[in-house]
């Protein structure tokens, strides 16, 4: 495959409109039922096959109707932190930990006020 950061982005929207007409062929799935299934028009479909990608909404319709969804796990998954990173987490939480008194008040012997 082609470096992705070397394609145009129209070359890279063409590669992408590819795959998703070559995924919607193997699973035997018509432009039109397609369309019905993701909730989008049937000019989006052609469109989306050819290239012409507008709207990424209507892209994650396909990719999900698709079950290829899981292609964006890497964009809504949280980073991950090194051990290093989570011991400053750590350390600067205990850091900003609100102070208690320690001692207890003892109700029956208070002392008496000189006022």
């Amino acid at each position: 495959m082609d470096d992705i950061y070397m394609l145009t982005d129209v070359a890279l929207l063409t590669k992408i409109g590819e795959k998703l007409k070559s995924i919607r062929l193997r699973q035997d799935i018509t432009q039109k039922s397609l369309s019905i299934a993701a909730n989008v028009s049937l000019s989006t479909i052609k469109k989306i096959e050819k290239g012409e990608i507008r709207s990424f909404d209507s892209l994650v319709r396909l990719l999900r109707t698709l079950g290829k969804l899981d292609v964006l796990q890497p964009l809504v998954e949280e980073d991950q932190l090194s051990p290093s990173e989570y011991y400053q987490l750590v350390q600067s939480t205990k850091a900003h930990q609100r102070k208690r008194a320690a001692g207890q008040i003892n109700i029956n012997n208070k002392e008496e006020s000189e006022w």
